[in-house]
């Protein structure tokens, strides 16, 4: 399955992708994820974990960027993991772009996401990953505004000789997000689909 999200970041694009970029300084922004190794400058091991209604997923495996460009702020992820229970697999691409937005930038992200096993059952209905999806990128975008928000901000006219600011410590990542409940989201979905179906009738 295809789907689209977009996030904001009060950064301009030149100063976004640096941060998009440090893998380890933004995955405990992720809500549910555990970076567990770095193996080099685009290839990661992790995981994240995700509950839909009763059901615990935990899914461990690799994570590679490809196709990094630093000049048009495009790149590829590549992520594939399995559950650790045995009840199947995911696989997915992602392709995202930072495009300027104001005074910050947008974050625009295509994913081509397949699930085998008992896995593909539990998220076999596409507005629940979707929902799920949407809600995930919300609370890392927030999680990221929040860690950007504790850092001073660079200045372009910093004084010089003895006046000049000492650079401040570096600020601890926050601690990793908590996994994404999928009954909050199955709820969301049905109250959005009655809502579609009255509206509908509403307007025939």
């Amino acid at each position: 399955m295809e789907f689209d999200n977009s996030f904001e970041i009060p950064l301009p694009p030149d100063q976004a992708w640096p941060v998009l970029m440090d893998v380890a300084r933004i995955a405990p922004c992720m809500p549910g994820a555990e970076l567990t190794e770095i193996i080099d400058a685009r290839n990661y091991k992790g995981k994240i974990s995700v509950r839909l209604g009763p059901v615990s997923l935990a899914f461990a495996g690799k994570i590679a960027l490809e196709d990094v460009d630093d000049v048009k702020h495009t790149a590829r992820v590549k992520a594939q993991g399995s559950d650790a229970k045995g009840r199947g697999a995911a696989n997915a691409g992602a392709t995202f772009k930072v495009e300027p937005k104001g005074v910050g930038s947008i974050v625009l992200i295509h994913t081509d996401l397949t699930l085998s096993g008992a896995v593909a059952q539990y998220g076999r209905g596409v507005g629940m990953i979707q929902a799920t999806a949407a809600q995930i990128i919300g609370q890392f975008a927030g999680n990221l505004r929040a860690q950007l928000a504790k850092e001073p901000v660079a200045s372009s006219s910093a004084p010089v000789g003895k006046e000049a600011a000492q650079p401040a410590p570096p600020v601890a990542p926050p601690p990793a997000a908590k996994p994404i409940s999928g009954f909050s989201l199955m709820l969301r979905v049905i109250l959005q689909q009655i809502a579609a179906l009255f509206g509908g009738r509403s307007k025939s």
